[in-house]
């Protein structure tokens, strides 16, 4: 029998979001970033307003995620939700706060 991770309520979380629980979570969080991580040329084409851009696809991502804040919560998108997933449980085991929007950037309400 496998055993179930405890899970703190009031520690860092990693939740998969649908595009309008996303953006309302992300609009109701006070220390939100709102993060890219698709290459810098996905970003450039058009992003959510506000984000920031870290592609999860170079060498180094988990040393720039490192380097960010752990007490402010990150939501995190790409192209369909599987890069931003995959951040997520990158971060979230460095004890970020992460949120992946499902379906990716076309998921997200305008």
């Amino acid at each position: 029998m496998g055993t179930q991770e405890e899970i703190d309520p009031n520690g860092p979380q990693n939740k998969t979001l649908g595009g309008k629980q996303f953006k309302e979570e992300l609009a109701a969080t006070a220390d939100a970033i709102l993060l890219d991580v698709r290459t810098p040329a996905e970003f450039s084409s058009g992003t959510i307003p506000g984000a920031l851009n870290m592609d999860i696809m170079t060498f180094n991502f988990a040393q720039k995620a490192e380097k960010l804040d752990k007490t402010k919560t990150y939501f995190v998108f790409c192209r369909s939700g599987n890069r931003s997933g995959q951040a997520c449980k990158i971060m979230h085991k460095m004890g970020f706060d992460v949120r992946n929007l499902s379906g990716g950037i076309g998921s997200f309400p305008r």
